[in-house]
């Protein structure tokens, strides 16, 4: 089983940055570990997947502001977003996917992230 708690959402200004937190529990050896985001009346979306062999992959629409890292000696996952927009504003979800042996998807509780002009 795989427990993930996201943190550090908030409200910011357009241009301005934030940085997200998943702490991690459970073995995630087997999984793609990601973030995802939803939109009020939007589908949820891929932000960025890191495979387990370490391949990052970002949406086209945040490439070169956010970042995905991960320190696996603190368990943790973050997404470093910079020159933050409105559109960016959403709850965003930390997520283990396509976890073996089972193929199991894991999801934390979300945190919000509010841009403002």
């Amino acid at each position: 089983q795989v427990h993930l708690v996201e943190s550090g959402g908030g409200s910011v200004q357009a241009g301005g940055s934030l940085k997200l937190s998943c702490a991690v529990s459970g073995d995630i050896s087997g999984c793609r570990m990601g973030w995802y985001r939803q939109a009020p009346g939007k589908e949820r979306e891929l932000v960025t997947s890191i495979a387990p062999d370490y391949m990052t992959d970002y949406t086209p629409s945040v490439k070169g502001r956010f970042t995905f890292s991960q320190d696996l000696s603190k368990r943790t996952t973050y997404l470093q977003m910079n020159s933050l927009k409105i559109e960016d504003t959403a709850v965003y979800y930390c997520a283990a996917k396509g976890c073996r042996p089972w193929y199991k998807d894991f999801w934390g509780q979300g945190t919000q992230v509010t841009v403002s002009s």
